[in-house]
């Protein structure tokens, strides 16, 4: 009997400690799972004057950002991030091992951009700001990476810089163009849709800049930019049309004179001058 009672207690043991090590096992096993492989740093890269280069960080530039890592076609996985979250500018995920093609939209809209696919990216109500982009294959195996990847910008500014300020009686004043794009294609870097484009502004006192944005269909493009000047009660006070305004993709093209002044003339004078966060300016007078 004793040798009996002795071999039952042996074999409780060994399937108490058995089931003590599965347990263990199975927690390291979790916490591996949760682990992130993948973490992606962002930067924007800058065409400074005199030539130089300079990457900032995404933080300067960007106050939403939205990734999207596509297989065989697929969407996987999805990160979106705010400017006030902690971790803004710096993505950590977990992947299995495998080919990606990752999709990075830095930029400035009211909301997160909707990345459907590696060709198309669309904004909220159609408005697009300025926008940074990466577009690329990402291997992910077994071991943990980081990755430092750096945003270039996808979009052409229009500029209007008025020489006189605009009546009391304005509160608003509307770019309609059209020869650009609201929808954007990360894997060719351009423009896919043939738009129209509205951005309506109220006026702040004294406001004489204006910046509107398009993605170009290729490197340059040509817009028909047409803006009219509102006031109380809906009524246009003045309107210009400006025919063939050629864009750049990171160029600004800048029109400037007095818009209730004479009627402007075709755009036929030529200057470039350089901007600090651009690649250049397209200088134009009315």
């Amino acid at each position: 009997m004793k040798n009996i009672a002795k071999i039952l207690l042996l074999a409780v043991w060994v399937l108490l400690a058995g089931c003590e090590k599965t347990l263990v096992d199975g927690e390291e096993s979790s916490a591996k799972k949760t682990e992130n492989n993948v973490v992606l740093q962002l930067s924007v890269f800058e065409q400074l004057p005199f030539e130089t280069r300079s990457s900032q960080p995404v933080t300067q530039l960007c106050n939403r950002l939205n990734v999207a890592f596509f297989q065989n076609g697929e969407k996987v996985k999805t990160v979106s991030q705010k400017a006030s979250d902690d971790s803004f500018g710096t993505v950590a995920v977990t992947l299995e091992a495998g080919v990606y093609q990752l999709v990075v939209i830095g930029h400035n809209s009211d909301g997160s951009a909707t990345i459907s696919a590696v060709d198309k990216v669309t904004f909220p109500s159609n408005l697009v700001s300025d926008t940074f982009y990466y577009y690329g294959d990402l291997t992910v195996g077994n071991t943990p990476e980081t990755y430092q990847l750096t945003l270039t910008r996808a979009v052409s500014m229009f500029r209007m810089e008025l020489t006189k300020a605009l009546p009391a009686s304005a509160v608003k004043i509307r770019f309609y163009y059209t020869g650009g794009s609201s929808t954007f294609s990360p894997q060719t870097g351009y423009g896919c849709v043939d738009s129209r484009q509205t951005v309506m502004i109220t006026l702040a006192e004294g406001q004489q800049t204006f910046d509107v944005y398009t993605f170009p269909h290729a490197e340059t493009g040509v817009l028909k930019m047409t803006v009219s000047v509102y006031g109380a009660n809906d009524q246009v006070l003045k309107e210009r049309v400006f025919e063939q305004v050629p864009v750049t993709r990171n160029r600004i093209t800048k029109y400037t004179g007095d818009f209730f002044g004479a009627d402007a003339p075709s755009a036929a004078d030529f200057l470039l001058s350089g901007e600090s966060d651009w690649d250049g300016s397209d200088d134009y007078n009315f």
